[in-house]
Formats: structure tokens, C-alpha cells, sequence
């Protein structure tokens, strides 16, 4: 069980400021266990069920109100009681000073006593993002994480298959190193992983024939970070032309890391194939994906409309003859062609007529005036006349 003792708690950056220890300095090598704090108001009154020593005790303005309603001679002994439980830590809330008892109960017990003059939710919070990081659970894979338009990728893959060249790839594409070789992962709620570099290979990144590289050293500090969460999973594997790789996107695949789930996607490495912009792909197409965009799906669902078939039909499950290109209805005049091998009766084609087959046009008749008439009238023409 991951634990961190009540001195490495409290001289972090984000409580050095927030507490101040009133007594208890024997206790700082105390553990604590938990990420919650406890506020244990019924403990005072002498009920001590559920009372979890090594979570946070804190004391805010309900619980020393009621100690304010308590001779002296109570107050002392309700103090003595809670704080004989052996306690990691008490953190009293939204006072200028703590009761004069409970100090000489924390002294009495060397239980570390310290105190916040904010309210209780905020000093709650501080300690909870703070235990969280100090207490979540860790792990450490093989594997580049790089952030590509921020989102986290994480390259997975045998040795020597080329991670570390691709994390060359997107960095001279302008996106940041956060760590090569080994990914330090910490999980983080509500369901989150975040990956860091181990402290001796932080900003360093190894290539095969040109040895260690400092990404910081060659870029500059906008090529790298200290820590991102992971988003997208990618499986690199040599290209096998007997494996059959998803083509659609339909389907999703995930990578499990501290027990929580996460996007994978299987891209495979072979000559030519340009490996930084299929990547810049890959956290593309994650972005759209949050925004609500699945281009695969929307894909299918536009073949499923023109091709009529319900929601709930699979198309993957249709003959290829259903999932055709779309035909253009027919108007009023025209009639469907008759199937084929049908025994209707089909109109024979043009025939092919020679010059001196072909039927020639009637001849015009010619006009020429009458006499003196303005009448037009057909002239006769004797056969055979020009």
C-alpha cells in the first residue's frame, strides 16, 4: 500500500503555504494511507467508530463550535480521547488559534497539529490533490510518450522497431518529447493516467547510430515537458501481410494501464510509409473523436441510408450487392430495364443502312408567281425534268 509521511505531505509547494504546525514535531515521521481526509465531528463526543487513524483528522468550524459548548474540564477530555487514537495528523480550520486544549492533547500524544486559517472546503481540497499525487498508484512501461497537438500518444512496441526515431519525427514537427525508453505512469482519478520520464532520462531520447540526445539541449524547452496525461495508445508492429489490420475504425481496441482502460490503435511499420504524419493522424482524428465527430461511423451510416437498410441491420453483414452506389430513380416516362437472362423480348438494335439504301426526303415543292397575279402557285414540272 503506497503511504508518504505527514513531513513529506506538508512541505509540499501547494501546503508549505496553506498550514501551520502548532505542535507535534515527534509525529512528522507518521504515515498516511489514505487520500481522504476525515472530519471525525462524533469523535469528540466520544463515539470513535470509523475514526481511520491514518487518514487527515480535520477540525473545522461545526466541530470546535461544540467544543466551545463544553466546560474546560470536558474539552479536555474529549480532546485527550480523539487524539489517543495515534492519529497521522489533525488540521484545524478557519481559526486564528487553535483551542488551548487540543494543543496540549497534540503535544501530550506527539501527534503533528497544524492549522489553516482558510475555510475547510478549500483546505480540503488543497490536501486532497495533493494526496492524490503523493498516494496514486504507479507503474513504468517501455514506450515514447510524445504530445501531438495536445494529445498524449503513447508508442508502444519491441525493441528497435522505431519509437524513438518517430518521437525524433514529431518533434522536428514542432510537438514535445515528455519521455523515451522509460514512461513512469501515475493513475489519477477520476480514471486518468498520466505518464513522466524517469528522473535520469528526463529530455534524453536514444537512437540507434547516433547514440543520446538531449531534446532540450537541441530544441530548446518548448521540445519537451515534464508530464502529460496519456490519451491514445499506439501498438507500432512490422508490416505482415498474412494480419489482417483494421481498415474502417469502427471497432475500438484498448491498452490497459493501472487498470484503466485506454484507446488503442495497432499502426504498422514498414519501408515508406511516413511515420510522423500517420501519427499526427492518429491524434487528429482523437480530436475530432472528442468533439463528437466518428468518421468511420458516419461513414456506414450514410451507406446504410442509400442503401435502405434500418439502423439496427449490421452492413458488414449484407451481400456486396446491397451496399452498392445509390440508383437514380426513374421519371414518369421511363421503364426499369428487364433483368438479365429475363425472356422479355428485347428491341432489336439500329440496323446499319448503306448510301444507297437509305431513304431519301421527299422532294419540296417549288413556287413561281403567276402571271401578273401576286399568287404564288406550284409550279408543274414534266418527270423526269430537271
Amino acid at each position: 500500500m503506497a503511504e508518504v509521511s505527514v513531513g513529506d505531505l506538508v512541505t509540499d509547494a501547494r501546503l508549505a503555504t496553506e498550514l501551520t504546525r502548532l505542535a507535534g514535531e515527534a509525529g512528522l515521521g507518521r504515515p498516511i494511507r489514505h487520500p481522504r481526509v476525515q472530519k471525525s465531528g462524533l469523535a469528540l463526543a466520544g463515539h470513535y467508530y470509523g475514526v481511520v487513524p491514518t487518514r487527515v483528522q480535520v477540525l473545522g468550524e461545526t466541530e470546535l463550535s461544540y467544543l466551545d459548548t463544553l466546560t474546560a474540564e470536558a474539552r479536555g477530555q474529549a480532546a485527550r480521547g480523539f487524539f489517543s487514537l495515534g492519529l497521522s495528523c489533525v488540521v484545524v480550520t478557519r481559526r486564528d488559534e487553535a483551542p488551548r486544549a487540543i494543543v496540549q492533547a497534540a503535544e501530550a500524544t506527539g501527534t503533528p497539529l497544524f492549522m489553516s486559517a482558510a475555510r475547510s472546503s478549500r483546505t480540503i481540497n488543497v490536501l486532497h490533490a495533493t494526496l492524490d499525487e503523493k498516494l496514486a498508484p504507479t507503474s513504468s512501461l517501455h514506450g515514447v510518450l510524445v504530445d501531438v497537438f495536445g494529445i498524449g500518444l503513447l508508442l508502444v512496441g519491441k525493441s528497435g522497431i522505431g519509437k524513438s526515431e518517430c518521437a525524433v519525427e514529431l518533434v522536428l514537427r514542432g510537438h514535445r518529447l515528455v519521455a523515451d525508453d522509460v514512461v513512469r505512469c501515475e493513475w489519477r482519478p477520476p480514471g486518468m493516467v498520466f505518464g513522466a520520464p524517469a528522473d535520469m532520462l528526463r529530455h534524453h531520447v536514444e537512437v540507434r547510430g547516433l547514440g543520446v540526445l538531449n531534446i532540450k539541449d537541441l530544441f530548446g524547452v518548448t521540445a519537451v515537458r515534464d508530464r502529460k496525461r496519456i490519451d491514445i495508445v499506439v501498438q507500432l508492429e512490422e508490416w505482415d501481410e498474412k494480419s489482417e489490420y483494421d481498415r474502417l475504425g469502427v471497432d475500438d481496441k484498448y491498452f490497459t494501464i493501472l487498470s484503466t482502460p485506454i484507446r488503442c490503435v495497432t499502426v504498422p511499420v514498414r519501408p515508406g510509409r511516413d511515420m510522423g504524419a500517420m501519427l499526427e493522424m492518429a491524434a487528429r482524428n482523437e480530436l475530432l473523436r472528442r468533439a463528437g465527430k466518428h468518421s468511420a461511423r458516419e461513414l456506414l451510416s450514410r451507406l446504410e441510408e442509400n442503401a435502405g437498410l434500418t439502423p439496427d441491420v449490421a452492413i458488414e453483414d449484407q451481400p456486396e450487392s446491397v451496399i452498392s452506389a445509390p440508383v437514380r430513380p426513374l421519371s414518369s416516362h421511363e421503364s426499369a430495364p428487364p433483368p438479365p437472362n429475363s425472356s422479355i423480348a428485347r428491341p432489336e438494335p439500329n440496323p446499319v443502312w448503306n448510301d444507297s439504301e437509305r431513304q431519301q426526303p421527299a422532294a419540296r415543292p417549288s413556287y413561281e408567281r403567276s402571271g401578273e397575279s401576286s399568287a404564288w402557285i406550284p409550279a408543274v414540272r414534266p418527270k423526269g425534268g430537271d
